[in-house]
């Protein structure tokens, strides 16, 4: 399967435009909102994860007493969308209108914000469209499909104000604030790397446990608007029950493991550290034993290198999981070991031997951290926080945060079909194709004896990043017209 780029980029220039403009007549006040009101609740996509998390989850905090009004349902699918409905009004006991279309839902329904559960190649489209109706928006994760539509997302919302929280819900850990203020202090030196995962098995293959049933058809199923062509979002094709259930596995509307799991822990990795955009990215991988019609591999590695002068690498297969890597990140003075998965009640600290380190003293340690039992429902919970303070920086996981990890897994995808090693300029928000221009400037530091790059809110000093110069050093260098530079 194929996807036209340039059709994808002209939605873009329309979704900030014309019919945005339409949508946006009417102002929802979000901004001048009572502390008091309910934030009613419109949902885009309710299949799959936008009914098993957000739909669920939003009731549950319902239940739970949050100020909120679970007002409407949109979906392609109409077993979707009366699924979705049926769940929410006998929880609330109230009437939820049904929509196929979200535009037409977002201008016939007095809403304050919206849950976006549809698939990758939909994201950015719907996201700036609600952000510029003065929605706030819940997107899942990846935030978009494209490193073009991740920075106009981006921008949407610094423009507009409005709180939005992409559905990265690892985020919401307080582990990671607490590893940044560790890092940031010195813990351990220089941060030098990080490293993560995700390993997974199965034996049909990944996403096709997305069962296919006979009552999927283009009878129930808008397949027109669900591809988008319209929209610019997709190239027309037949109607294929596998496609619409199991889209990840295919490049037009998904992008696999980089964006379904690698953005997972590439966005805890980049909260935890500091870290945004990268540098530098080069992927790797390949369909090495999935052959079941998938476009995305089922083995594959990003490595990431930071201006801040760190190397990220997450890596991963999708046929075997009983053997994966540690989570951790190094530091010249010593790594912090997370181990697998997502759930934490702690990590451990490894300090390096005092003969790099100068301290004796340091020992190795397990540093607890505070748990959670259900990340999705503290995922939302803060989001519903930041709505009803009008703090859209309460958010875990902002749309700056969620495009510097699309931006790294995306760019790593790029490589692997591309063969190419990609640079991001952080300044001018560009991607070209690497050169020797990020060697170089490593190389011209050491020339120079510079001082290191730390990350953002680093408070150390030079702690744990300036080597010791041994007296013997002074023997070297150049003997300039034979003359010796000890002498």
């Amino acid at each position: 399967m194929s996807l036209n780029s340039s059709t994808r980029r002209n939605f873009l220039q329309t979704s900030a435009g014309s019919t945005a403009a339409a949508i946006t007549a009417v102002s929802h006040g979000a901004s001048s909102r009572s502390a008091n009101e309910r934030i009613r609740i419109g949902f885009i996509g309710v299949g799959g994860r936008g009914f098993g998390a957000h739909v669920k989850t939003l009731t549950k905090l319902y239940e739970d007493g949050r100020p909120i009004e679970l007002v409407c349902v949109c979906d392609v699918f109409s077993e979707n969308r009366d699924k979705a409905a049926n769940h929410i009004q006998q929880a609330t006991d109230s009437t939820v209108a049904k929509y196929e279309d979200f535009r037409q839902m977002i201008q016939k329904e007095n809403l304050d914000a919206v849950c976006i559960g549809t698939p990758d190649h939909w994201h950015a489209k719907q996201a700036i469209e609600c952000l510029e109706s003065g929605l706030d928006v819940y997107c899942e994760k990846p935030m978009t499909k494209t490193v073009d539509e991740a920075l106009a997302v981006m921008k949407a919302w610094q423009k507009s104000g409005q709180v939005m929280q992409v559905g990265v819900q690892s985020t919401s850990l307080p582990v990671w604030n607490q590893i940044h203020q560790m890092l940031t202090g010195g813990k351990l030196g220089k941060v030098l790397m990080y490293q993560t995962e995700f390993f997974r098995n199965s034996a049909q293959g990944q996403w096709r446990a997305y069962k296919l049933t006979p009552q999927m058809t283009p009878r129930n199923i808008n397949w027109d608007l669900w591809l988008g062509v319209e929209d610019g979002l997709a190239e027309r094709q037949d109607f294929d029950r596998a496609v619409y259930r199991q889209w990840r596995r295919f490049w037009p509307f998904g992008s696999g493991m980089f964006t379904d799991l690698f953005v997972h822990r590439t966005t805890s990795m980049l909260k935890g550290t500091g870290l945004r955009f990268p540098g530098r990215v080069v992927g790797a991988g390949g369909i090495y034993v999935e052959y079941d019609g998938r476009d995305v591999p089922d083995v594959a590695t990003v490595v990431a290198d930071f201006p801040e002068g760190v190397q990220g690498l997450v890596s991963a297969t999708m046929a075997c999981a009983n053997t994966p890597i540690r989570q951790l990140i190094r530091g010249h003075f010593g790594s912090f070991v997370l181990g697998t998965g997502e759930k934490f009640d702690g990590f451990d600290y490894v300090p390096e031997r005092p003969q790099v380190t100068r301290n004796s003293k340091l020992k190795e340690e397990r540093i607890e951290t505070e748990t959670v039992e259900n990340t999705t429902y503290a995922h939302f919970d803060n989001w519903i926080e930041a709505m009803k303070q009008r703090k859209p920086d309460l958010c875990n996981n902002d749309p700056a945060l969620g495009a510097a990890a699309i931006t790294t897994v995306i760019l790593g995808a790029q490589s692997y079909r591309q063969g190419k090693v990609f640079h991001f300029d952080e300044e001018t928000l560009t991607v070209h194709d690497g050169n020797s221009e990020w060697a170089s400037q490593w190389e011209q530091k050491s020339a120079s004896r510079a001082k290191a790059n730390h990350i953002r809110g680093w408070r150390a000093g030079d702690h744990g990043s300036v080597l010791e110069e041994p007296e013997y050093m002074k023997l070297a260098g150049p003997w300039k017209d034979g003359k010796d530079p000890g002498a």
